[in-house]
């Protein structure tokens, strides 16, 4: 079965099927939320990367686009190099990598790296096999979902309640700077050095909610409690906002 994003492929991944994700998955944050769906569902993984050279890739997206055949605009062909993360084999979520290079040869499915990936996913497994790994969920895969879902939830809440209690202060303060303002007991308070409209506020709770998700794949998870997430948001807006 073919995709072309991961909601789909958490409601359709299984032990009895082959889900093939196309689409780019340029970033590696992509590829490692796959790679932890897999670990969950306990199955087999791994990365098809069709390296071309960024020359070749220009020259064929123009000549799509002199053809009339679906191509991408400059400016968003730009915007996928600049962003492109390349496939490492030492991370594990992009491993096993097989690799083709259809600028230097065609691509068919006779392929070897095609062959190997068909019998990679395919092949037979007992207690002797050593060149298939079959991801193993764990604990914290088995309940990610609702820790995600939960994590997700209140950092929506604190994020909303922070905001609520600066544009409440603005009111006060009449457009004044905001200084030691407090939200809960044992929380940093907030120190913004101008007024800040709820426009601004709102961008900086996206932005903030969109890096932490993004810092949690890499880092320490997101934070499943209020008072951490609210710790973490003031922390944030004092630094962006603040008058140090």
């Amino acid at each position: 079965m073919n995709f072309t994003s991961s909601s789909e492929v958490d409601r359709s991944v299984s032990k009895d099927s082959i889900i093939i994700v196309d689409s780019l998955n340029s970033i590696k944050g992509y590829r490692y939320e796959l790679w932890c769906l897999a670990r969950a569902s306990g199955i087999r993984y791994c990365v098809v990367y069709c390296d071309v050279e960024e020359t070749f890739c220009r020259k064929w997206n123009e000549e799509r686009r002199e053809k009339g055949e679906a191509s991408y605009e400059d400016s968003i062909f730009e915007d996928l190099v600049r962003r492109f993360e390349k496939p490492e084999r030492r991370n594990r979520w992009d491993s096993p990598l097989f690799e083709l290079w259809p600028h230097r040869e065609e691509t068919e499915k006779s392929s070897s790296a095609i062959i190997d990936v068909v019998s990679y996913l395919t092949k037979k497994v007992d207690s002797k096999t050593r060149d298939v790994k079959i991801l193993q969920p764990t604990i914290a895969t088995q309940t990610s979902r609702f820790s995600d879902a939960n994590s997700l939830y209140e950092l929506d809440k604190a994020t909303q309640e922070v905001t609520n209690a600066i544009v409440e202060a603005q009111s006060q303060a009449l457009g004044g700077p905001l200084n030691g303002v407090s939200v809960g007991k044992d929380l940093p308070v907030i120190n913004i050095s101008r007024c800040v409209g709820l426009p601004e506020l709102r961008r900086m709770r996206r932005t903030f909610i969109k890096l932490t998700g993004q810092t949690s794949l890499s880092g320490p998870p997101p934070p499943s409690d209020a008072d951490s997430a609210k710790r973490m948001f003031i922390d944030y807006l004092n630094r962006e906002l603040g008058t140090s």
